[in-house]
Formats: structure tokens, C-alpha cells, sequence
């Protein structure tokens, strides 16, 4: 997919624009934080910047360098707690022993989600996510689905379901699926050359967990009877000991796969990936993390993950369709961006990391441009603070973005406007490190 850049004068003209769609604001949110100042970014184009002093901002890259550690550290850990999770629901399947295994996974995303920030500018993260947080899926690929289902036109594997036959046909290819293994789940996603062919990674396990949600743009998630993983007596959905077995080898694979870059950002190593970005000069380092800040908040999160679902008024486009964790993961999302800038973490233990910050090097070259991005950071978290809010009261994300709920509509209207708008604050703070050409990626969207 061609990425096509925004002018950040552009942006910032889009975001006041987009703040005033919609007939109407939520007035029965429940109680949140005040709302911050308007940022006092002018929409103009970055001034000239100042040279930025080269130890300074190694201090920064380093310290970026540690939370990325400690963040896929952190989802490392909380993945094992799941597997153990996952593991006891298996031993004895039930309402309580899922109902554990859910919650492990909802406490997985926490950290997990605060690391796609990283992604954008880091080529090895971009290229290994897909096996981790592909979405949306063709659910048809892995096990049963309603009759009700529909799967991505064209894809030749929507169906294939790979729980109820040892081999599944492909188009014109027949693929032996009779062992189920870590490996062979990896060698599945995108089967046929269908981007919707995820096999693996947090939304498959989701999906082997909740079920599909047929609830539309309805109150309710999915709802898998703990029956499903039962052998014997009282048993449903069919060929329990493969969606036994599958479930073991996904989660298996994503500790594995967390282990992985957990690796590549050990410090300490002379030849990994962290030991790499710390030895180039340090403008490269600030790029990768501004790009990153952007192009999550621009083409991702404004685009792929709201604009796309609320257009289309469709709970299948919303991130974590099957569980309706969503309103999480925008949340978690947009905090990832907001650590970066500042240079903080709070690790699940609930230490917080803090150190040399883009924000302290924005702070030195243009105290007004520092501000501005600070305020747009903790505006866009108060925004998607609302969608939290109203999740906790039962109203979740598939609801907001239901056709005729006007209120619910401009709530994540109002979240896209304050990320559009933040992006354009993300790009006046990299042309005060003298990096005029950031270009974060739209993802193909206008705003």
C-alpha cells in the first residue's frame, strides 16, 4: 500500500475541521478529567531548528532504548501469566478457569499495546508484528463460525477451518494442518496471499477464548462456552482436542515471539538491534521515534483503528472485536505515544521509569512547541478517556460507532480530531530538532 504524507499545516487546518462534525457532544459521560487547554500550536510550518547537542540526545535515544526493553519485558511476563492462565483452563475447562484465562489475556494487552509505538520506526518490530497482532481475521480460517459469518471477499481460506480437518484446501493447494505446532500456526498466516489469513498472535487467542461476537453494534461480547475445550461427557463445538491443541501452541508461539525482541533490545549485546540504533548518530535515533509517535497516531490509530470502523459502522473493523477490549486499546495505544515523548513508563509492577526525554530537547530548543505537544498528548488521552468511561458504564466501542448513535459517533470522532491535531504538534516538535521532513505515514487516509 502506497503511504502518502499529510503537510502539517494541512493537519492541523483537518483537526479543527473534524472537531466540529457530528451534530451533537456526549453529555452523560460519566465523571473524567478536566479537559486540557487548546494546544497553542500555530499551523504554520517548523521554524529552521537549532543544532541539537549530540550527547543530549544519545542520553534521549538511550533511555528510549531502555523502555522499549521493559515494555516487550513486561509483555514477555505477562504473556507466561497467561500461558499459566491458558494451561489451567485447559487442566480443568470451566466458567471460573476462563474466566481467569480472559482476564490474563486483557492484562496482556496492557503493556503489549504501549509498544506499537516502537513499531513504525523500527523496521525489525514492523516486520515481526504481523505474527503478533494481525487483525482483523477471518475467524472461518482457524475454527467454527455462525452461519451468519461473513468472511473477506476473495479470500481463499476464509473457511478452511483448520480445528475441524487435518488438511484444508487453498484454492488449487491442499495444506496438511494434522499437526498442530507452533511452527506450522506461523506458516499458516496469510495462507493463499490473503492478508485476512491470521493464524496467530493476541487476536487469535482472543478469538479462541471469547468466539466470535454476534452481538453487531449491540451490547455484548463473544460468549465460547468453556464446553468447547472439554473431552468426554458435556463437550461442544467439536474436535476438542485440536482447539485443545491450538490454543496451547498460539500462546506457546507468542511468549516465543515476545522472547525474541525481548532480545533484540537487551542492552549489553554487541550485535543485537538495540546495540545498532545506539551506535548511529543520535538524529536517527530522534527519527525513529518521532516517526513512530506520528504514524501511530496518524494512519493507525486515527485511521485503521477508528476512521475505517466508524465509517463503516462495522464492529468486524474494530480492533479487539471478540472480547470488546477496544476502548483499551486506543487507550493503551495512545499512552505508548505520550511515553515516548516523555520520556516515562510505568511498568506493571507499578515502578515508573522515567529519564532523558524528547521532551526535555523539544523543551530546550522551543519552550512553546514543548507545550503545545504536551497538551495535544494529554488532550488526545482525555478524549479516549470518554470511550473508557463509557465501556466501564456497558456502552463499549461497537456501540459508539453504531449508525444513528449521534453521541457515541462524535466521541470517537472527537478522539480521531485530537490525534490528527497531535500529529501536526508531533511534526512542529521534530522541526525544532531540525528534522523538517518526518513525513509520518496516513496509512492512505484523509481526515
Amino acid at each position: 500500500m502506497i503511504r502518502m504524507p499529510l503537510a502539517t499545516a494541512s493537519l492541523l487546518a483537518i483537526a479543527i475541521s473534524l472537531a466540529g462534525c457530528g451534530e451533537g457532544k456526549d453529555k452523560a459521560a460519566a465523571p473524567q478529567a478536566p479537559t486540557p487547554a487548546a494546544s497553542t500550536a500555530a499551523p504554520v510550518a517548523p521554524a529552521a531548528a537549532g543544532k541539537v547537542d549530540e550527547t543530549a540526545a544519545k542520553a534521549v535515544v538511550a533511555h528510549y532504548a531502555d523502555i522499549v526493553y521493559a515494555v516487550y519485558s513486561d509483555a514477555e511476563s505477562t504473556a507466561k501469566t497467561l500461558q499459566t492462565a491458558v494451561d489451567a483452563f485447559l487442566a480443568k475447562p470451566n466458567a471460573e478457569t476462563l474466566k481467569a484465562a480472559k482476564a490474563a489475556w486483557v492484562a496482556a494487552r496492557v503493556p503489549y499495546l504501549q509498544s506499537e509505538v516502537f513499531r513504525f520506526g523500527n523496521t525489525i518490530i514492523d516486520d515481526w508484528e504481523g505474527q503478533v497482532n494481525a487483525w482483523p481475521l477471518d475467524e472461518g480460517l482457524i475454527d467454527y463460525v455462525d452461519k451468519s459469518y461473513e468472511h473477506a471477499l476473495g479470500n481463499p481460506g476464509a473457511t478452511a477451518n483448520i480445528i475441524a480437518n487435518t488438511e484444508v484446501q487453498v484454492g488449487e493447494d491442499k495444506v496438511d494442518v494434522k499437526d498442530i505446532t507452533p511452527e506450522k500456526l506461523a506458516s499458516l498466516n496469510e495462507l493463499g496471499g490473503s492478508e485476512a489469513n491470521v493464524a496467530t498472535g493476541y487476536h487469535a487467542i482472543e478469538f479462541l477464548l471469547w468466539g466470535q461476537d454476534l452481538n453487531g453494534t449491540g451490547p455484548g461480547a463473544g460468549n465460547r462456552p468453556a464446553s468447547d475445550y472439554l473431552e468426554g461427557a458435556g463437550a461442544t463445538g467439536g474436535h476438542n482436542d485440536r482447539r485443545r491443541a491450538y490454543l496451547k501452541s498460539v500462546t506457546q508461539l507468542l511468549v516465543n515471539d515476545l522472547q525474541e525482541m525481548v532480545g533484540n533490545w537487551k542492552p549489553n549485546v554487541a550485535d543485537n538491534y538495540r546495540a545498532t540504533l545506539e551506535a548511529e548518530p543520535a538524529e536517527s535515533g530522534l527519527r525513529k521515534m518521532l516517526f513512530g509517535m506520528g504514524s501511530l497516531s496518524l494512519g493507525e490509530l486515527a485511521g485503521e483503528r477508528m476512521k475505517v470502523s466508524l465509517e463503516a459502522n462495522s464492529p468486524e473493523d474494530e480492533q479487539d472485536c471478540f472480547s470488546d477490549n477496544t476502548h483499551n486499546s486506543h487507550f493503551y495505544d495512545a499512552k505508548g505515544v505520550r511515553n515516548v515523548y516523555l520520556g516515562e513508563y510505568t511498568r506493571v509492577d507499578g515502578s515508573k521509569m522515567t529519564g532523558a526525554s524528547l521532551s526535555s530537547l523539544v523543551a530546550k530548543a522551543d519552550p512553546a512547541a514543548d507545550t503545545a505537544l504536551k497538551t495535544d498528548l494529554a488532550d488526545t488521552e482525555a478524549k479516549i478517556q470518554v470511550m473508557v468511561d463509557h465501556a466501564n458504564k456497558g456502552e463499549h466501542y461497537d456501540q459508539l460507532i453504531a449508525a444513528g448513535n449521534t453521541a457515541g459517533n462524535q466521541i470517537v470522532r472527537d478522539a480521531i480530531a485530537a490525534l490528527v491535531k497531535q500529529t501536526g504538534s508531533i511534526e512542529q516538535a521534530a522541526g525544532k530538532l531540525g528534522i523538517s521532513d518526518l513525513n509520518p505515514d496516513n496509512a492512505d487516509h484523509e481526515f
